[in-house]
C-alpha cells in the first residue's frame, strides 16, 4: 500500500480537474478553431461517427465516449491497455500472454485465455474488425482519434458486440507535405522511434506512410534463467494511399505489418501484502473465509510447501513480497513468443446525388505463440515448450461492410441500411506437457491426502520405502484392503507421468457471419428524434480438430483403477486418474479428431427517443439489445470429466457453449458548448447466457451463467455438481449491470482544459444462479458466485486529466504541462470469486511536462507513467495443480517508468 500522502496528492489531481472523459475536439484543425474562436463562434463541434453517418457528439443519443489523438500523446497511449486512463468505465488488462487480453466496459468483458470465446468488447482499426481484443495490443502509430462506445452494439459496428465496442481511427494522408520524429528513452532501457512522412502524389492522390520501433528490458528478472520477462521487442510499419478525384469520391488504402519477438508473462506468488485474507484455514478449503492471523498460503504451514521446497522451489519466491519481481521458475523454461499480424483495407465513400455508398474491405492475419513455465513454479510441473505450437493462434479473416445512407420526405428521415459479412478461420495449436517433476509432485498430492507423514519428495513416488507401510498395515492386510496392490500400482503409475503430455493438438475453426441492418433517424419536430434500428445476424461455426498425446499413463490408471470408482475407495482412485489424465492429457486421444457445427439467427436493435429542449441540451432515453456468438471451447479437457472420458464415444457437443444475449435501457443528458460540457447517463444491463472462463486451478471451465427466479436454498453454492437445477421456465438473465456515468469537460481558457469522468457501476450476479437456460446447475467451482460482483468490474472508477499548454514570453514557444489520473475502487481479480484475490482500490497517476517551440516544430518532454509506483495486479489466479493445498499466483501490472521525449515536426 502507498502512502496516504502519496494517495491525497493522487485524489487532489481527481477533484481539481473537475471534469470528464477527454471529448476533445478532433474535427476542426487548428486554423479553423482559432478562426471559429476569433468570430465569437459559441460551439466547439467534436464529430463521431458512432452511428454509421458524421455527427457532432453533442447530439449523438447514446453513450460514447471520443479521445483526440493529441490527448492520447499526452497520456502516452500506444496501445487499448492504456486508454484505461482517460475513460472510467474501461478496463483492459492481459494475463498469461498478450494475445489474450481482454477489454471490458461497464465491468462487462470476455474473461481468459481461450480463443474460441468471442471478445464482449469489439475492437475496430479504421473500420476493421480485430478478432479478438488482445489482437489490437500492439503499437497503433499515429492517431487521428478512438470512440469508445458504452453498452451492446447490436445495429452497426460490423460484428455484434454484447458489452461495447472501441473505434480507432489512425491519423490519414494529407495533401500538405509534412513529416515527424520522435526519439524517446526511458528507464527498463527503453529506446522508442517513432517517424512518419505524408504528403501529394499528385493533385488527387496523397500518401502516408509511418513507423514504431519500440524495445526495452523486462519488468521481470528470471533469477533462475539469468532473462529478463515482460520485456519490449515490437515495431510496426504502417503505409496508406487517399485517393480523391472529386468532391464525391474518396477511396483509402491502408496497408499494416507488426511484429513482436518477447518473452511475456510472468507471475509471483500471493502474499499477505497483497491478500491479508489469502491464509491457511481450518482444512485449507479456499471457500471457507480464512481465519484471521492464520498463516500465509506460502508458509510451511500450508502442506503443499514443504512439497514444493523439496522438489526445488527456491525459498525466496514464497518469502518476498508479492511485488517484488524476481522471480524463480524452472530453469531452462521460457516465455519466448513470437506476434506477427498484418493486414490491408481499403474503405470507399461515393456520394451518389443524394444516397452515399460506404464500403469497407479488409483482410487480416495475426498469428500468436507462446512458450511458459506454466506453473510459475521453480518444481518442473507444467510447461510449453517455445516454438510454432506454443498455445499458438492464428486468425484470418476478410470482413466486407456496405453501407447506404440518405435523407427523405424533405430531410424528415436520415436512412440508413447495410448489410456485413465476415470470415473467420481460427486455429490454435498446443503442445501443452507435464513437466519433469509432475509425476512425483502429484504422488506427494495423494501422499498428503492419505497421511501426511508419508510424504517423501526425495523417492520419485513420494513414499519411498512408505510405501511398505502401506502394504503391511492393518496386520498385513493392507491399508486399502484387497484393493491396496491396485492402489500401490496406481501410485507408481502416476509418480511416471512426467514429461509427457501433449504433441500437437491442433483445433480449426471456420466462422462465416452475415448481418442485415438497417439504422434510421426519424425528426418527429426540428427538436424530437425517434431512432430505430434492427439487425438480422446469421452465424455458422464448422469445428474440427486432432490430439496428439503420448501420455500412456493416464489409460493405464483408467484402466487399473476404474473398477474401485463404485465403492467406497471411489474419492482415492478417483483421485490417481484425475491427476494422471488431468486436462483429458491420454494417449487414447492420441490420432483421434472430432467435428461438429453450430448455427445462430439472433434480431438485434435498438430504439432511442431524443430531444433537445435548447441548443445546447440533449436529453434520450433508449432500449437495445445485443448479442455475442456462441462456439466452442479450443479445449480438450472440455470434453469430459477425465474419470469417464470415453474416447470411442467423444461428443463435440459438450465443447459446445451458447450466445450470450443482453437487454438493455439507458437515459441520459448531454450540455455541451465551447467552455463546458457535461453528460451523465444512467443505465441497467441484463445478460442472458454469460459466456464465462474460469481456471479452477487444473482446468479452464467455460460455461453459460443464467440466474434463476426461483430461490435454490443455496444448492448453487454447494460442492456438488448435481444440485441446485431450475426450472427452464423460471430461467432468465444471470448478470446484471447497472449504474451511472458522469462526465464532464472545461476550458474556462484557451490554453487550459480540465476533464474528468465518474463511473459507478453495480455489475453482479443474481442471487440464484444455473449454467445453461436449460436450468442445468451451476459447476460447483463457481459457487461463489451467486449475489456478488463480477471479477475485474469495480463499482466507482473515477478518471480526470488537466493540460496547461501557456505561451512563453513572445518567442514562439509553449509550455506544457498534462496530468491524468484514475482511481479505482476495490475488486475481485479472480473469475472464480475466491478469497485472497481481492484487489484493494489504488490510483494511477501520469504525468508529462515540456516545452515546445514555434509553430509545434520541436518539443521536449519530460514524462512518467505511473508516477507513484502503485503496486497493483491484473488478475490473481490459482497456482496451476497446486489445490486443495491452494496457492495463488498472480500477474501484476506495470510498475513506474519514466523518461523523456524529443520529437520533431516539419
Amino acid at each position: 500500500m502507498k502512502s496516504i500522502f502519496r494517495r491525497s496528492i493522487a485524489l487532489g489531481a481527481l477533484a481539481g480537474a473537475m471534469a470528464m472523459t477527454p471529448t476533445i475536439a478532433f474535427a476542426q484543425d487548428a486554423d479553423e478553431d482559432e478562426a471559429a474562436a476569433a468570430e465569437g463562434e459559441g460551439d466547439f463541434v467534436i464529430v463521431v461517427t458512432a452511428q454509421g453517418r458524421s455527427q457532432s457528439l453533442a447530439d449523438v443519443p447514446i453513450a460514447v465516449s471520443a479521445v483526440s489523438g493529441e490527448l492520447l500523446e499526452k497520456s502516452g497511449v500506444s496501445d487499448i491497455r492504456d486508454m484505461n486512463q482517460v475513460a472510467p468505465s474501461l478496463l483492459v488488462s492481459s494475463t498469461g500472454n498478450e494475445a489474450n487480453g481482454s477489454a471490458r466496459i461497464r465491468g462487462i468483458g470476455t474473461v481468459g485465455d481461450n480463443p474460441g470465446l468471442e471478445s464482449s468488447v469489439a475492437v475496430f482499426v479504421d473500420g476493421v474488425y480485430r478478432s479478438r481484443s488482445g489482437n489490437a495490443l500492439s503499437e497503433l502509430g499515429p492517431i487521428d482519434r478512438v470512440e469508445i462506445l458504452r453498452g451492446p452494439q447490436g445495429t452497426l459496428g460490423g460484428r455484434n458486440a454484447s458489452a461495447g465496442l472501441i473505434s480507432i481511427y489512425t491519423a490519414p494522408p494529407e495533401f500538405i507535405f509534412g513529416g515527424y520524429g520522435n526519439f524517446t528513452y526511458g528507464n527498463y532501457d527503453a529506446i522508442k522511434i517513432e517517424a512518419g512522412v505524408t504528403g501529394p502524389l499528385g493533385d488527387t492522390v496523397a500518401a502516408r506512410v509511418d513507423g514504431v520501433y519500440f524495445e526495452r528490458d523486462g519488468f521481470y528478472n528470471d533469477v533462475t534463467n539469468g532473462t529478463r520477462i515482460n520485456d519490449r521487442d515490437r515495431y510496426l510499419v504502417r503505409a496508406q494511399v487517399l485517393f480523391e478525384p472529386n468532391d464525391d469520391l474518396s477511396f483509402r488504402v491502408v496497408g499494416d505489418y507488426s511484429n513482436k519477438d518477447e518473452a511475456c508473462c510472468a507471475a509471483t506468488f500471493v502474499q499477505p501484502d497483497f491478500a491479508p485474507g489469502a491464509r491457511v484455514s481450518p482444512g485449507l478449503n479456499s471457500f471457507v473465509e480464512p481465519v484471521p492471523g492464520a498463516p500465509a498460503l506460502t508458509s510451511t504451514s500450508n502442506p503443499i510447501i514443504p512439497i514444493l521446497l523439496a522438489l526445488g522451489q527456491d525459498p525466496r519466491a514464497l518469502t518476498q513480497s508479492t511485488f517484488d519481481r524476481d522471480i524463480y521458475p524452472t530453469a531452462g523454461r521460457s516465455y519466448q513468443g513470437n506476434t506477427e499480424d498484418w493486414g490491408i483495407s481499403g474503405e470507399l465513400n461515393y456520394q451518389l446525388g443524394a444516397v452515399t455508398l460506404t464500403s469497407i474491405t479488409g483482410y487480416r492475419q495475426y498469428s500468436n505463440n507462446q512458450g511458459s513455465d506454466t506453473d510459475y513454479t521453480g518444481v518442473d510441473i507444467l510447461y510449453r515448450a517455445p516454438g510454432d505450437n506454443a498455445g499458438a493462434r492464428e486468425f484470418k479473416t476478410f470482413t466486407q461492410e456496405l453501407r447506404l445512407s440518405g435523407t427523405a420526405f424533405n430531410d424528415k428521415l436520415d436512412w440508413l441500411v447495410g448489410g456485413y459479412f465476415a470470415n473467420e478461420k481460427l486455429q490454435t495449436r498446443d503442445n501443452l506437457r507435464f513437466g519433469s517433476q509432475y509425476g512425483t509432485f502429484a504422488a506427494c498430492r495423494i501422499a498428503l491426502a492419505i497421511n501426511p507423514a508419508l510424504a517423501n519428495p526425495a523417492a520419485t513416488n513420494c513414499f519411498g520405502a512408505n510405501i511398505a507401510a502401506l502394504t503391511a498395515a492393518n496386520g498385513g492386510a493392507g491399508a486399502f484392503g484387497a484393493a491396496t496392490p491396485l492402489i500401490v500400482a496406481g501410485i507408481n503409475n502416476l509418480s511416471n507421468v512426467r514429461d509427457r503430455g501433449g504433441t500437437g493438438d491442433v483445433y480449426n475453426q471456420t466462422s462465416n457471419n452475415f448481418a442485415l441492418f438497417t439504422h434510421n433517424i426519424i425528426h418527429i419536430t426540428d427538436r424530437l428524434d425517434l431512432t430505430l434500428g434492427l439487425r438480422y445476424t446469421n452465424e455458422t461455426k464448422d469445428f474440427d480438430a486432432t490430439f496428439g498425446n503420448d501420455n500412456t499413463f493416464c489409460p493405464a490408471n483408467r484402466a487399473l483403477l476404474s473398477p474401485l470408482l463404485g465403492g467406497p475407495l471411489a474419492g482415492l482412485a478417483g483421485g490417481l486418474i484425475a491427476l494422471s489424465c488431468q486436462g483429458n492429457s491420454t494417449s487414447e486421444l492420441d490420432g483421434r479428431s472430432v467435428s461438429d457445427q453450430r448455427k445462430e439467427d439472433e434480431f438485434t436493435g435498438t430504439a432511442v427517443l431524443s430531444y433537445k429542449p435548447t441548443d445546447d441540451l440533449l436529453v434520450y432515453a433508449s432500449y437495445s439489445r445485443g448479442y455475442k456468438a456462441g462456439g466452442f471451447n479450443l479445449d480438450r479437457s472440455a470434453l469430459a470429466n477425465p474419470l469417464f472420458l470415453n474416447v470411442n464415444a467423444l461428443n463435440p457437443a459438450n465443447l459446445q457453449f451458447d450466445e450470450e444475449t443482453v437487454k438493455a435501457y439507458e437515459i441520459g443528458l448531454k450540455y455541451s458548448t465551447r467552455p463546458f460540457s457535461f453528460s451523465a447517463a444512467a443505465f441497467r444491463q441484463e445478460f442472458s447466457n454469460f459466456q464465462l472462463n474460469t481456471f479452477n486451478g487444473s482446468v479452464f471451465l467455460v460455461q453459460n451463467v443464467n440466474g434463476c427466479s426461483s430461490s435454490l436454498g443455496d444448492t448453487d453454492r454447494d460442492a456438488s455438481a448435481t444440485t441446485g437445477a431450475c426450472a427452464p421456465d423460471d430461467v432468465g438473465p444471470g448478470v446484471v449491470a447497472q449504474g451511472i456515468e458522469l462526465e464532464t469537460s472545461l476550458s474556462p481558457i484557451r490554453d487550459l482544459t480540465m476533464t474528468m469522468g465518474i463511473t459507478y457501476a453495480d455489475t453482479s450476479y443474481k442471487n440464484d444462479l444455473v449454467g445453461r437456460d436449460d436450468g442445468t446447475p451451476l459447476d460447483p467451482a463457481l459457487r461463489l458466485l451467486p449475489g456478488d460482483n463480477l471479477s475485474n468490474a469495480p463499482e466507482i472508477v473515477a478518471t480526470s486529466s488537466l493540460s496547461w499548454t501557456p505561451e512563453i514570453g513572445s518567442s514562439g514557444l509553449s509550455g506544457l504541462f498534462f496530468i491524468n489520473a484514475r482511481m479505482t475502487g476495490d475488486y475481485n481479480t479472480g473469475s472464480d470469486l475466491l478469497y485472497g484475490k481481492e484487489q484493494d482500490g489504488y490510483v494511477v497517476v501520469n504525468g508529462r511536462i515540456g516545452l515546445v517551440g514555434p509553430d509545434g516544430k520541436w518539443a521536449v518532454e519530460l514524462w512518467a507513467n505511473n508516477l507513484f509506483d502503485e503496486d497493483y495486479t491484473q488478475v490473481a489466479f490459482n497456482t496451476s495443480f497446486v489445490a486443495p493445498q491452494q496457492t495463488y499466483s498472480a500477474f501484476l501490472a506495470e510498475p513506474r517508468t519514466y523518461g523523456i521525449t524529443t520529437r520533431v515536426r516539419f
